[in-house]
């Protein structure tokens, strides 16, 4: 007789093998990694902004699967309306038929970008990514995207041609011939766009990478001068939209920004199923889909499947219903001016930056000799040491994860559940503060670990 397959029984036989099945069937680095900065712990459940492990410790989530998880793990809304849909039975994906869901869900998507009009669906924000460059490519019939230094709009081979971070980019050439342009610098723009061949500029209106923010006025400038050129915007909200800046897109924050494309997904999925979403002008739509000789030009297996649209369907609900943007507005103003305020108390903070809940905390090189000293010899080593020196205490001593904001920056980015409320708030500036004190001290355990860093820093070189 075939054993019945039971999900929590083989959890509950084979969960603590986690870290060694990870290691000898994916990615070896990954437990690798984790082992070596203490991140190896055992979750065990998840909700909101908060999960817990084995021992039933309780940890606050500053990362929300960077970005994904926008409501939080679990939001009952998103939870209920995929049960819903596996209830329903519906004929799911049978190619050759139009299911209202994918209609809904892109009618709703278009009402907070009205000056756009169609919207194709996939699985992820490279896919995303990818749609945006095929199709601008066709609709201008030009071989040339801009995209911006230290950009990341994703790691397959299309969206790595844009990818701005020479680290995700070595090895993997041949690449798409695309061309990197300063954030912000116009004439730099201007002069790429004077030679002719140049489909779309790819933009992320506040940059993952360190969290830097496009200047402004040079969204709008920059869209004036591709237009006049005859050549697209492309927006990459896959992490800043929809309700991560404190506005549903982050390019809404500056007047007169209407993106010819749009690329979202990670929070579009409720943290359940995978999507993304491309928004586009009918015009190029039109233009790639110009037959019926041409209807599957560009699809994707799983785009549009039940499961991904009912769970689009619940996040723009409760985010409606919830106010969700207008929470994100207001507790991430809150935690920046509250971090803000602690950048003249510690010499190691040198700034804070960002939007809404995506905000950035840069330390720098400090004044005074015993510190700089150490400074200068986590420098020497690796650049991007003393952030990390950061992240460890704030998990391991207070059960706050978050992350460095790219490799070789000193940068902790913070991008937590977009639902945190203003005890999370104080929670981890208390805990910010009290890892700032320890730095600040000249000694302890975290000056410990860093010489821990830098002997595994100059044993990879």
């Amino acid at each position: 007789m075939t054993k019945e397959f039971d999900l929590g029984a083989l959890l509950s036989e084979r969960g603590a093998e986690r870290y060694e099945l990870h290691g000898r069937y994916l990615n070896h680095q990954l437990p690798r990694m984790l082992h070596t900065i203490g991140f190896d712990k055992v979750y065990e459940r998840g909700e909101g902004a908060h999960f817990w492990d084995a021992d039933g410790n309780d940890y606050l989530d500053m990362l929300a699967g960077f970005g994904v998880m926008g409501l939080g793990r679990h939001h009952p809304v998103v939870r209920k309306a995929l049960h819903d849909v596996l209830d329903a039975s519906l004929a799911d994906l049978t190619r050759f038929d139009c299911q209202p869901l994918p209609g809904l869900l892109a009618e709703k998507l278009l009402t907070y970008s009205p000056h756009l009009d169609r919207v194709f669906f996939g699985n992820s924000g490279t896919e995303a990514v990818e749609t945006a460059l095929k199709f601008a490519r066709y609709a201008t019939g030009r071989p040339r995207v801009l995209y911006c230094d230290h950009a990341f709009h994703g790691l397959t081979t299309g969206s790595l041609s844009v990818n701005g971070e020479s680290g995700f980019r070595d090895g993997f050439a041949p690449l798409l011939p695309d061309t990197a342009v300063p954030l912000g610098d116009l004439d730099a723009l201007a002069r790429e766009l004077a030679k002719g061949d140049v489909a779309a500029l790819i933009v992320e209106p506040i940059q993952g990478k360190g969290v830097h923010e496009a200047p402004p006025g040079y969204l709008r400038a920059a869209q004036e001068l591709l237009h006049r050129h005859k050549a697209l915007l492309i927006a990459d909200e896959v992490q800043t939209g929809l309700g991560r800046t404190g506005d549903f897109y982050a390019y809404s924050h500056e007047d007169g920004v209407e993106p010819d494309l749009v690329c979202v997904a990670k929070a579009l999925s409720g943290g359940y199923v995978p999507v993304g979403a491309t928004l586009g002008k009918d015009w190029i739509f039109k233009k790639v889909y110009s037959s019926m000789d041409r209807v599957l030009v560009h699809s994707a297996s799983f785009g549009s499947n039940a499961q991904a649209m009912a769970a689009g369907l619940a996040v723009l609900s409760v985010m409606e219903n919830e106010q969700i943007v207008a929470n994100a507005r207001a507790r991430g103003e809150q935690l920046k001016s509250r971090l803000a305020a602690l950048v003249d108390k510690y010499e190691l903070l040198a700034d804070v930056r960002g939007r809404g809940l995506m905000i950035g905390i840069e330390f720098g090189r400090p004044k005074s000799l015993k510190l700089r000293s150490r400074w200068t010899m986590l420098q020497a080593a690796r650049k991007g040491l003393f952030a990390q020196m950061v992240v460890v205490p704030l998990l391991q001593r207070h059960r706050i994860l978050t992350q460095v904001s790219g490799d070789h920056l000193e940068v902790i980015k913070l991008i937590p559940p977009l639902i945190i409320g203003e005890p999370d708030v104080d929670r981890f500036v208390d805990a910010f503060t009290a890892v700032m004190d320890d730095a600040h001290s000249g000694g302890g355990l975290m000056w410990d670990f860093g010489k821990t860093l830098v002997k595994q820093a100059v044993a990879n070189r």
